[in-house]
């Protein structure tokens, strides 16, 4: 990424609100994707009420791709009238190499690409992490369980490398930048594997969703979060935020973590902006949190962002 006049300041730097504390499934069995107008709009008022200006569907929550063109157009006016706007949209869990779906995800990530395209979002974010295991769904906090691992196999990495490449000379296509998220057991689960990763994929509108936070909650050892982000911060694109506590005992041995708003946990996140901002980085942010009030504390999140980004 190279330095230029920015676009945004901290007053109108896009930073979306992640829809991770709602469900896909409701409590009548009913999916999000069939609900009413009316249903979507109390929803995403909730976010507006915590005064964000920018959304991301997150389709975790709901899959934008898969409703049809007038029902797309009726979430994006009630996003519209809720004063708000749509920077990104994130996919979770939907790998392109998944052993099962894997077609089937790739060419949803095409219509997620086409999608971002028609409503003026600027970016998409794809991962390689799959969907959760039984023990993950039913454990307190699921990154204390084993998830699903990438093949250490170097055909399904070229694999991968080849998919994400044809997703980003799409995107090129229609003026969108594709941000890959760091996960854990994923080829973007440690530092050097994800800058590996991209510079194989060698195109400058796919880069690294820095989302360190995944890493940083592992109850085993990881990478120091500086070091981590030194490497990452020249490729740096969407930008999911979350922090965490952790502790490391090494007289016992105890690694243990816990969510806590962006400006009390482990990562510095003034110094991680700061060292994104001097390789050019001018992408939207997404604020997560799990456990609680999730909306609010992403929305604590969001005005500590605003007191740190560039005045100018």
């Amino acid at each position: 990424m190279t330095g230029s006049a920015r676009k945004w300041t901290r007053e109108n730097w896009p930073i979306a609100a992640a829809m991770i504390q709602y469900p896909n499934t409701l409590a009548d069995g009913r999916s999000v994707q069939d609900q009413s107008v009316e249903e979507w709009a109390s929803t995403v008022g909730e976010v507006a009420d915590a005064g964000f200006t920018e959304i991301d569907p997150t389709d975790s929550w709901l899959r934008l791709a898969d409703l049809s063109p007038a029902r797309r157009r009726a979430f994006c006016e009630v996003v519209r009238e809720s004063g708000m706007t749509i920077p990104a949209i994130s996919t979770s869990r939907r790998s392109v190499i998944d052993a099962k779906c894997g077609d089937e995800y790739l060419a949803y990530s095409h219509r997620v690409i086409d999608v971002a395209a028609e409503i003026g979002a600027q970016s998409v974010s794809f991962g390689f992490f799959e969907p959760l295991t039984e023990k993950q769904k039913s454990a307190l906090w699921f990154w204390t369980e084993q998830g699903a691992k990438n093949p250490d196999d170097p055909a399904i990495w070229q694999r991968a490398v080849a998919r994400i490449a044809e997703l980003g000379r799409h995107a090129a296509d229609v003026g969108v930048e594709v941000s890959l998220e760091m996960y854990e057991d994923t080829y973007l689960g440690t530092a050097d594997s994800s800058v590996r990763f991209v510079e194989e994929v060698g195109l400058d509108n796919v880069g690294i969703n820095a989302d360190l936070g995944n890493l940083i909650r592992l109850h085993r050892p990881v990478e120091h979060w500086l070091q981590m982000m030194t490497k990452v911060a020249p490729y740096a694109k969407y930008w999911h935020v979350k922090n965490y506590m952790r502790i490391e005992d090494e007289h016992t041995g105890l690694i243990a973590s816990h969510p806590v708003p962006l400006e009390s946990g482990l990562i510095n996140y003034r110094t991680a902006i700061q060292l994104a901002l001097q390789h050019g980085f001018e992408s939207p942010f997404l604020c997560e949190h799990y456990g609680g009030d999730g909306l609010s504390v992403s929305a604590s999140n969001r005005d500590y962002l605003r007191r740190i980004l560039p005045r100018s």
